[in-house]
Order: structure tokens, then C-alpha cells, then sequence
């Protein structure tokens, strides 16, 4: 009797994991297009359905069992939710580095709730995400809610679905122009291939990691300029 009661529960459990993470892919898809542009004016109306995905966070807690996928597509779904939150929580506004809330930045500023827990932006994205998984694709999962980001992807991270996203933002992040600017001989990229450097550097160079996913190859010798880094908002 106990054992089917249990395996009730975790039926249950899985049921409910699935129908949150479903409400935020639906959220993702009505209110963020193709290109990564958000409509945070729609999104704050529907504000109540994003509050219900935030609520799921904070009573979910990462299992040992899970896989490393079901754990990364988590983490990242949690660090965009939050992102679009603290974005819904002071909007209108031009960037999110017009955030301050007790001195801090919106990144330092402790208000995720996940599994019971308060965390900084930070912390889910430096501490959890890239320590753990050391993958630099990381970097075009999480979303800065900025213009020169990596675009937000419309839909959510799942664990049968995140490496082929992952894949896929990544080869479209390096041969955007707007973002990355590719030449045989010169390369104007972003920033972030400065700031996280040694998270693309661990099996090569910069310019080797690019080559991975560039429609162009570039010459291993090639100079390397970093962008400006954009930071208006990534929506309207």
C-alpha cells in the first residue's frame, strides 16, 4: 500500500514538474519571437502565470538523481524566469542596469527563490551553472535581458531538449552579425568571449571555439576585436 502511495506521489510530482515548466514554454513562445525580442507590456499582464512557474521553483528542489541535463535546463529556466522578473518589477524601463535595489545591481540583488532558497542572478549563473556543468554554451542559455545577449530562446529547457537548443543558439549567437562580426583574417566579437574567456579556452583558443560553430572559417591568426556591449533593453 505504502509503495503505491509513493509511486502516486511521484506520478504526481512529475505531472505537476512538467505542466510549470510547459506554462513557462507557453509564456516564452506567446511573448518572446524568433529574434529574442521580448514584449515585457504583454508579459506583465500575464504576469500571474509567470508568478505561478516562480512558485514551482521555490518549492522544487534539485535531486541527485536527476540527470545533468534535467539539472542545467532547470538552473537556466530558473535564472531567465527570475531575469524576466526582476525586469516585469521595475518596468517600463532602458536596461536592466538601471536596476538598483539596496545599492545593488540586479545581479547582486538576493531575491531568487529556488528550492526553498534566496539567490543572487549571480550566484545560479557563476556558482551553480558554470562551476558544475563547464559548458561555455551556458552563456547563450542564460539571458542578460540586454540587446548585445545572446537572444532569449522562445521556449523552455528541458532535459530532452537542451542540447540540441544549446547547439543551435550557440551556432546562431557566432554567426550573427549584429553580435559577432566574422573575416578570415579579423573578427569583431562580443564581449562575452572576453569576459568568460577561460570558459571557451579550455580545449583551445577563442578563435578555435568559434570555428566549431562559424558558417566561415577563421584563420587561427586571425585579430580579434571585442564589441561594444549593448546594454538597452532586449524588448519593448
Amino acid at each position: 500500500m505504502m509503495k503505491r502511495i509513493l509511486t502516486l506521489i511521484l506520478v504526481l510530482f512529475i505531472t505537476h514538474s512538467y505542466a510549470q515548466s510547459s506554462n513557462f514554454n507557453d509564456l516564452l513562445q506567446k511573448h518572446v519571437d524568433v529574434r529574442g525580442t521580448v514584449d515585457y507590456k504583454s508579459l506583465k499582464a500575464n504576469e500571474a502565470k509567470l508568478d505561478a512557474y516562480l512558485s514551482y521553483l521555490n518549492n522544487t528542489k534539485p535531486d541527485k538523481a536527476w540527470s545533468a541535463d534535467k539539472e542545467k535546463a532547470f538552473w537556466i529556466n530558473a535564472y531567465n524566469a527570475y531575469t524576466i522578473k526582476i525586469i516585469l518589477d521595475n518596468y517600463p524601463l532602458k536596461s536592466i542596469t538601471n536596476i538598483k535595489k539596496g545599492g545593488k545591481t540586479a545581479w547582486k540583488y538576493a531575491f531568487a527563490k529556488v528550492g526553498g532558497k534566496t539567490y543572487t542572478l549571480d550566484h545560479i549563473e557563476h556558482e551553480i551553472l558554470r562551476k558544475k556543468f563547464k559548458d561555455p554554451r551556458i552563456h547563450v542559455g542564460v539571458n542578460c535581458a540586454s540587446g548585445s545577449c545572446p537572444k532569449l530562446a522562445n521556449l523552455a529547457f528541458t532535459e530532452d531538449n537542451i542540447e540540441l537548443e544549446l547547439e543551435r543558439l550557440m551556432k546562431e549567437f557566432i554567426n550573427d552579425p549584429t553580435r559577432n562580426k566574422l573575416g578570415k583574417k579579423k573578427v569583431e566579437i562580443s564581449e562575452i568571449f572576453n569576459w568568460f574567456k577561460g570558459d571557451f579556452t579550455a580545449n583551445g583558443s577563442v578563435i578555435d571555439y568559434i570555428n566549431r560553430y562559424a558558417d566561415t572559417p577563421v584563420n587561427k591568426k586571425a585579430k580579434i576585436k571585442y564589441l561594444t556591449y549593448d546594454w538597452s533593453l532586449n524588448g519593448n
